[in-house]
């Protein structure tokens, strides 16, 4: 009897030495040393703004550093892009870029990478409306007479652009193709924030912008804010008209922002960083808002944010055909 009870005795005495190692087998994933974050444009455009909004709450949440990184250069920031698609799928770099990232594919013919195959996508950070804006030098003060503009000045317009590829290139295209038989030289720049500083010196006559990135130009008055891309007006910019009540409703285009690592980089370390960005964007909730970007609680998880991507891959390849754009 004493014996056919030592073992089970035994297993009670040794149990609770497995704990702490299960536990630990358990915990979250968490960096064990500073984040690279790489955002593939130059400081100042509306990529490298959500990303510096999020890298203290990020920090926070992960209890690292969370560095920015600009690595811009190339068609759609490819630079950067694959500088992370190259890096340790450890977790340690993180992608932070807009819907370039599903337009690359579009603009060039020999992709340094694979958008679906060599990236896992971690969290969407929000969506956000285009503002249209010129400098305010212009005899413009709204679509009609920008548009008047435009026909009277056809050949001879400057059209400021965050680079071949970018959201901005995106949603000018859309613009050009609404406005049938208006010459615009389009002018590219290394990030929306170059386009903007173009805008303002006047070396480029107008430039779409995401709203979050344009707004503190706008009230500041360097530029003239003409129509915000869609059917409505955005909370952040209420005396600015929709492109549908400027009289423009062929113009609707939104740029979104997202977060991915390295294609095989664990699923607990992805799981870890969306929850940890998802809590970001909670804590950092007003200030999104402030500057128009829109979460999106439908692709709240890496699995509803990878359909999304691929979702949208072959509907901006469309718009861009429909454009004239060819990869090359």
């Amino acid at each position: 009897m004493t014996f056919a009870r030592r073992p089970l005795l035994l297993a009670g005495l040794l149990a609770p030495l497995g704990a702490p190692n299960l536990a630990r087998a358990q915990a979250p994933w968490r960096p064990d040393r500073p984040v690279r974050a790489v955002v593939p444009f130059a400081p100042g455009g509306a990529t490298d703004v959500v990303a510096r909004l999020l890298a203290e709450a990020m920090g926070a949440q992960l209890g690292q550093t969370f560095v920015i990184e600009n690595r811009a250069g190339g068609a759609a920031g490819l630079i950067g892009s694959e500088a992370v698609a190259k890096s340790q799928p450890d977790g340690q770099t993180v992608l932070i870029h807009s819907n370039a990232h599903v337009i690359a594919p579009s603009l060039v013919a020999r992709m340094p990478f694979d958008v679906l195959g060599d990236f896992a996508a971690v969290a969407h950070l929000g969506r956000i409306p285009q503002v249209i804006v010129v400098n305010p030098r212009l005899p413009v003060t709204d679509m009609a007479s920008l548009l008047t503009w435009l026909r009277a000045n056809s050949g001879r317009v400057n059209f400021a652009s965050a680079g071949i590829g970018s959201g901005n290139h995106l949603a000018s295209e859309i613009f050009r193709a609404a406005v049938p038989g208006v010459e615009m030289e389009m002018v590219q720049f290394r990030g929306g924030g170059p386009a903007m500083q173009a805008v303002i010196a006047g070396n480029a006559h107008m430039c779409v912008d995401p709203v979050s990135s344009a707004i503190p130009h706008i009230r500041g008055g360097t530029v003239r804010a003409i129509a915000v891309a869609g059917a409505t007006r955005t909370p952040s910019l209420p005396d600015v008209p929709s492109a549908t009540e400027a009289g423009l409703p062929a113009w609707d285009a939104a740029a979104w922002f997202g977060a991915f690592v390295p294609a095989r980089t664990p699923p607990a370390v992805v799981s870890a960083l969306n929850a940890a960005f998802n809590a970001a964007m909670e804590r950092t909730g007003a200030r999104l808002t402030e500057l128009g970007i829109e979460r999106q609680p439908d692709v709240a998880t890496p699995a509803a944010f990878d359909a999304f991507v691929r979702a949208d891959l072959p509907r901006v390849a469309e718009v861009l055909r429909r454009a004239g754009v060819r990869p090359e």
